[in-house]
């Protein structure tokens, strides 16, 4: 199964997960070396781009083997069931809920890279300590609700930043280029960062394990302090940041622009329907496997590894169907795919050399056509967002996207409580098919082989005109 969506994402990671969440797999540096690609030399030339592209990678690593260390911590070592991992999983979410628009006007207001850096820093201090507390005897289940919410919501100030500080630092006209580099460095940590943390887990244990997600993120801070280059002031010559506008009045800016446009719209009700289903999926998943199937962590870390090099697949093809078939039609029928072929896991049984290649080829289905719906939803959001709305509109769409999150972990929790996991597994996954149902009646249907062109928005009152 996937590792759980960044919330950067429109669907996951873009919101879809491509999400959960054994050493690194080899095929990590195949990513890393297709990101590499995907850029003209040019833009790897230019020294800062490089260190962000370096501190992104730690920053992606650390953050994907996280979200694949703590509910095993949680299932493994304090003993969790399904309501209490339900909860961990709904604190680890609610930031997104809570502060994704605060935190995309703030970045839409400020200069991006600092946050960033705080962010990465403020994240290694806080999962410092759970290998602490599990040394001196005092982990138990409070502490890790309060490192999970904390993690949460420093995870949401870097991925709403991290948008921003892209545009901000590369060249309008190497922005495809930009996000296309990135975007392979992200599948490259699907592939990593999963294996690497159930390896990390049958290695050290879940609560020492912990520890090499810290150095990740001390290497990201460490890799975007190296940046040199001055950072402009937002908004730009224009004026149209609004730094004169209230952050509420920002906020509500966006929240016009992602109500007003039909593209955006049905991005942000598309990804609602699956980011609840998927939560709930993902919260009985994590049980399903160790517990109903008997695998252990490395194989569990294995079988979510899957999921990347699948995403590189579905990268790849991402370039081309869309001109070939159409934006709709890719993104009706890869969600339709990738959602559809979940509906397999809860007829597995057993911990055999089978069983583990079937979850790997239904991840990596997954992945594949996860991926796909990802790259297309976040071209069309990037295609119709004026760029001073970008931060916003990115924070709102994780809003409204992933804030269901919390009560989808909530409800697979009481689900596999009430009636099993095998049962709460399988309505879970037929849940998901809410979201390419609505998909298919949506205005993105229609979409063709071009994307929409950008309307600039009214400084004043936030309106799309032509």
């Amino acid at each position: 199964m996937p590792s759980d969506p960044s919330p950067s994402s429109s669907r996951p990671p873009v919101t879809r997960p491509a999400t959960i969440p054994a050493t690194p797999v080899p095929s990590s540096k195949v990513g890393l070396e297709r990101s590499r690609r995907s850029a003209e030399p040019g833009l790897w030339q230019d020294r800062d781009f490089r260190w962000f592209w370096a501190g992104e990678t730690a920053s992606q690593l650390g953050e994907q083997a996280t979200r694949t260390v703590l509910p095993l911590l949680a299932v493994v070592a304090l003993h969790c069931g399904p309501g209490r991992l339900g909860v961990l999983r709904a604190v680890e979410q609610a930031p997104i809920l809570l502060f994704s628009l605060l935190v995309g006007a703030w970045v839409d207001r400020r200069r991006s890279r600092r946050f960033l850096v705080v962010a990465d820093l403020g994240r290694a201090a806080v999962l410092a300590g759970v290998p602490i507390a599990f040394l001196l005897g005092v982990l138990g289940m409070p502490l890790l609700l309060g490192v999970a919410f904390l993690s949460g919501f420093l995870s949401v100030c870097f991925d709403v930043a991290y948008h921003a500080t892209l545009v901000r630092l590369v060249a309008h006209d190497r922005l495809a280029q930009g996000n296309s580099a990135l975007e392979g460095t992200r599948s490259a940590a699907q592939i990593g960062g999963p294996a690497l943390g159930g390896g990390l887990v049958s290695l050290l244990t879940a609560p020492l394990a912990v520890a090499g997600c810290v150095l990740f993120h001390v290497l990201s801070a460490l890799s975007i302090g190296r940046i040199r280059r001055a950072e402009p002031e937002p908004g730009g010559a224009a004026g149209q940041s609004g730094r004169g506008m209230r952050m509420a009045e920002q906020i509500r800016e966006g929240l016009r622009l992602v109500a007003g446009d039909p593209a955006l719209r049905a991005v942000g009700t598309a990804s609602a329907f699956f980011q609840f289903s998927f939560a709930a999926l993902m919260t009985v998943y994590l049980l399903f496997l160790p517990r109903a199937l008997h695998l252990p962590g490395g194989a569990v870390g294995l079988v979510l590894a899957a999921t990347g090099p699948g995403a590189l697949v579905g990268s790849a093809l991402s370039a081309r169907l869309p001109a070939r078939f159409g934006y709709g039609v890719v993104l009706v029928g890869a969600a339709a795919l990738a959602d559809g072929v979940m509906l397999c896991v809860p007829a597995l049984h057993g911990s055999g050399a089978a069983t583990i290649c079937v979850l790997m080829a239904v991840n990596f289905l997954y992945g594949t056509f996860s991926q796909l719906v990802d790259v297309s939803a976040n071209a069309i959001r990037q295609a119709v967002t004026p760029v001073h709305l970008q931060g916003r509109v990115v924070a709102t769409l994780n809003m409204v996207g992933m804030g269901l999150g919390p009560l989808g972990s909530l409800l697979g929790g009481g689900l596999a409580a009430w009636c099993g996991l095998r049962p709460a597994l399988l309505a879970a996954a037929a849940a998901l098919t809410l979201s390419p149902i609505y998909l298919a009646c949506s205005p993105l249907a229609r979409l063709g082989r071009s994307l929409p062109e950008r309307r600039e928005a009214d400084p004043d009152r936030g309106d799309r005109r032509p």
